[in-house]
């Protein structure tokens, strides 16, 4: 067994003795990792002290720091920031209760220099209809440095089994909205499993809230949030309801930006983060959501007149922000900096796709906010920065392009050398294949007996199918068809397509620290519905993650990348690989 394999084991073994501690049901996470720091988190059904134990051996034989919190809401989590850490070590943690009961977790703090190699998983959007979540029961044995929870981490908009309603709108319904997909259900609790097993960095999309909500609009644009108090929704009441518990159910850090010239970002919460892996990679973690101006009414995408006037209007309103202007300030700048420095890869972690889809939803897309779209390629183009890779979650299916942008609307398109992914759903019914299906026969575009062909066909085929239906609506419209094939970017499809878009799962990113190849694997699970899960659990739980998609991309070299490389060779042999 590798060194990492038997790592793996030991982390599967901690992990789960986790499942005794009846008074710590969510079990523990670590967050917010930097090299020197790390948010630490549990929550106790018994009020009164928890105490957090750090260690750097699996058996808590030497604990470098002790730290004390109290319980005095059941419903309320714990947290601690631990300082003082060393970059690039293995921790492990425990927090035990006024009960006495214990979970156990670990996280590896971000490594300060050097080429050591990289992993990291990636998923987003699951329901709490459909938990335990098998599609990522694997994720603990693969022994991450960092997770990331990429938007739609429940479902406010939508009834659960513990939580009946239509939209969470109290704070212990958005608190119990968490309980429910951190917590145990037929027996597992893979959430929990996986949170215990590496760091974890998360942001939101709509659905922590509700679907589609556009922050910096005024809360009279949306009958949802009119006639709360504030002049932007992200002053409203349920949006701030919504992120209290986002916050409080997560191993995050409360951050706010300072005085700013946008009244809509100053003084609000900032969930932007930048973290730095060594040489190897850099993640910047953006919020989507909650600075957002009003999306644009929908085109008609039967009407080619409606289509260009769409595009026309996005391309062109350039005082239209998705982001925030701070927003995208700060990660332009970490680009640039991360490829001064000499990083090889940059992961931007958008909760929404920016590679362009045509116009069918593209309002809540970048494709709805295209002059910053083409704003920030065009940054990342114009100062060289290579090796930047976007991951997306929201459509709840896998589409790989490469990235380009246009100077005026319908002009010529200009390739950046960046990528983007989109990542599978951990659990939301249905996927994106079967789901794109149904609104093309339903608008004509596919004929029901096409969609009968398609749900006829085998998992491998419905990718090819799906692939043409994508490209008969993007290409004509000037936009590369999907896929790495004939771009700029040295990719090799090793399994699969660079699609999937028929199961549920998580794609993993792993940097070689010495090649600094990026091998990029999505893992999934065939679908299920809940009154499958209901019916039969002990055949849902029964499936296993396998890979559906996998590609290799070969990394454009960076400055001094010949001294680090061989550098990482060294510094490959300490390490757990």
């Amino acid at each position: 067994m590798t060194t990492r394999g038997v790592l793996a084991a030991v982390i599967v073994s901690v992990c789960g003795l986790a499942a005794s501690a009846q008074t710590l049901p969510n079990g523990v996470a670590a967050g917010d990792t930097t090299q020197n720091s790390s948010v630490l988190w549990t929550r106790s059904t018994v009020l009164g002290p928890v105490n957090f134990e750090v260690s750097t051996t699996p058996d808590f034989s030497t604990i470098i720091g002790s730290f004390q919190r109290t319980v005095t809401d059941a419903t309320l989590p714990v947290k601690v920031d631990v300082a003082n850490l060393t970059p690039g070590t293995q921790y492990y943690y425990r927090a035990t209760d006024a009960a006495n009961s214990s979970s156990q977790g670990r996280f590896r703090t971000n490594a300060a220099s050097g080429r050591n190699g990289f992993r990291m998983g990636v998923s987003g959007d699951w329901r709490g209809e459909l938990a335990p979540y098998p599609a990522v029961k694997n994720v603990p044995g693969r022994n991450l440095d960092l997770w990331v929870g990429l938007g739609d981490t429940i479902y406010a908009d939508v009834a659960s089994p513990d939580v009946p309603v239509p939209q969470a709108t109290t704070l212990p319904e958005f608190r119990a909205k968490h309980n429910e997909v951190y917590g145990s259900r037929y027996g597992a609790n893979t959430l929990r499993d996986l949170r215990q097993s590496t760091s974890i960095l998360v942001n939101i999309d709509d659905h922590e809230v509700t679907n589609d909500f556009a922050g910096g609009a005024h809360p009279s644009s949306d009958p949802r949030f009119a006639g709360q108090p504030g002049n932007y929704i992200n002053e409203t009441t349920l949006y701030g309801t919504g992120l209290q518990a986002f916050h409080e159910y997560n191993p995050i850090r409360s951050e706010t930006y300072g005085p700013l010239a946008d009244p809509r970002m100053s003084g609000k919460t900032k969930l932007y983060r930048e973290r730095s892996f060594g040489q190897d990679a850099a993640v910047f973690s953006l919020d989507a959501r909650s600075f957002r101006d009003q999306g644009l009414p929908a085109a008609n995408p039967l009407d080619p007149g409606s289509v260009a006037n769409y595009i026309v209007t996005s391309m062109t309103a350039t005082n239209r922000t998705m982001l925030g202007t701070q927003q995208v300030s700060d990660v332009k700048a970490g680009l640039l900096s991360a490829q001064q420095a000499g990083t090889t890869w940059k992961f931007v972690m958008v909760p929404e796709p920016i590679q362009n889809l045509g116009v069918l939803g593209a309002s809540d897309r970048f494709e709805g906010y295209a002059a910053e779209r083409n704003d920030l390629l065009r940054y990342i183009d114009t100062n060289n920065i290579e090796n930047v890779v976007f991951v997306a979650a929201d459509i709840h299916g896998t589409l790989v392009n490469n990235l380009s942008y246009q100077n005026v609307p319908f002009g010529p398109q200009i390739s950046t050398g960046a990528f983007e992914i989109t990542t599978g759903s951990v659990a939301y019914d249905a996927p994106f294949g079967p789901t794109v299906v149904d609104i093309a026969t339903q608008l004509g575009v596919l004929t029901p007996q096409q969609q009968a062909f398609y749900q006829s066909l085998p998992l491998a085929q419905r990718e090819g199918f799906i692939q043409n239906l994508i490209n008969a609506q993007i290409t004509p419209l000037g936009y590369d068809p999907l896929g790495l094939q004939g771009s700029d970017i040295q990719a090799t499809l090793l399994q699969g397509q660079y699609t999937a878009t028929s199961t549920f799962g998580w794609t993993e990113f792993d940097v070689d620290p010495v090649t600094q190849e990026l091998l990029v694997t999505t893992w999934g699970i065939l679908p299920y519905t809940q009154a499958q899960l209901d019916a039969d659990p002990a055949a849902i739980l029964a499936r296993d993650p396998f890979i559906v998609s996998q590609f290799r991309v070969t990394p454009v070299p960076a400055p001094g990348a010949g001294l680090l490389l061989a550098m990482g060779g060294v510094l490959a042999a300490r390490r757990r690989r």
